[in-house]
């Protein structure tokens, strides 16, 4: 901005008072009065630049309310990050305060968001999920947007039905750290939701040998079996939209997979006779589906 301080405003004399005469004190006045005014606007641009502009040094908290930084070039920069530990059943993500923060999720978990900008500005959170397990089934927890700024907005995740989304435990004692990115640009009506951790299962391919009375590894796309003998094991209830593909991999006895809540009337068994037979299954509306099949025999 453009100082408004000027020594030769206001009336003022640089030549007054004038040395070996008298002098006349409205002279004197009007100097005082400039240099006094002039005094004033040295006050408020200072004051101004301390408040309004960028400052640096490490504690230093510069808030540019709104502010367009505009061509910028950024080098070296860190983001704000808080661990807010144990969060189950509820974790509350300030937006304000952090857009990387992590948690410890050893249920479903509800997020409450604050801060999130107006419409029409994006909004990037950054999650890091530690899920721990309670057993050697790895079932998935669910994390749900339920609260944007506390009014109550009817989120929903971009792709899928409604504001839920799952991430999969490990299936051991050992924790299993899954991190997410959530975009919003609506304030939170709609999010975008992406994987960012290679090891988020079932996101990415990976898979397991099932062992005999085993239970179906779900944080894992692909379980396949190696027989030795006959052998059995059990798919436990998976979660909607979640897609499982199943293989004899080697055969010596057939394997017999016990399935919670099959799509099928019958059994709701499917059995492996000859190595190469495999199926897929989608987990829809609460129930297994079977969407495609090479030779396994279903009952």
């Amino acid at each position: 901005m453009t100082s408004q301080i000027n020594p030769e405003s206001n009336n003022y004399d640089a030549a007054y008072p004038v040395a070996g005469q008298d002098n006349n004190t409205i002279g004197f006045r009007q100097n005082f009065a400039s240099i006094q005014q002039n005094f004033q606007y040295a006050k408020d641009e200072i004051t101004a630049l301390q408040t309004n502009t960028v400052q640096a040094g490490g504690n230093v908290f510069n808030d540019l309310n709104g502010a367009v930084l505009y061509d910028t070039n950024l080098q070296n920069q860190s983001y704000a990050y808080l661990d807010l530990t144990n969060s189950a059943p509820t974790a509350n993500v300030d937006y304000a305060v952090a857009s990387f923060q992590e948690l410890t999720a050893n249920g479903n978990t509800t997020v409450n968001l604050s801060n999130i900008p107006a419409a029409g500005n994006t909004a990037i959170i950054t999650l890091s999920i530690n899920a721990t397990a309670a057993n050697a089934v790895a079932i998935p927890y669910s994390v749900s947007i339920a609260n944007v700024n506390a009014g109550n907005i009817n989120t929903g995740i971009i792709g899928l039905s409604g504001s839920t989304f799952n991430f999969p435990r490990t299936n051991s004692n050992s924790a299993g750290v899954h991190t997410y990115q959530l975009i919003t640009s609506d304030q939170g009506s709609t999010f975008t939701v992406t994987p960012l951790s290679t090891n988020t299962q079932p996101f990415n391919a990976s898979s397991e040998d099932v062992a005999n009375v085993g239970v179906v590894n779900l944080g894992v796309s692909d379980s396949y079996f190696s027989t030795a003998a006959s052998e059995i094991a059990t798919l436990p209830a998976g979660v909607n939209g979640q897609v499982k593909v199943l293989a004899m991999n080697s055969y010596v006895g057939n394997m017999v997979i016990t399935v919670t809540t099959p799509a099928w009337s019958g059994a709701g068994t499917i059995t492996f006779s000859a190595a190469g037979q495999a199926c897929t299954l989608k987990y829809i509306n609460s129930k297994w589906f079977c969407i495609g099949n090479n030779g396994c025999t279903f009952a």
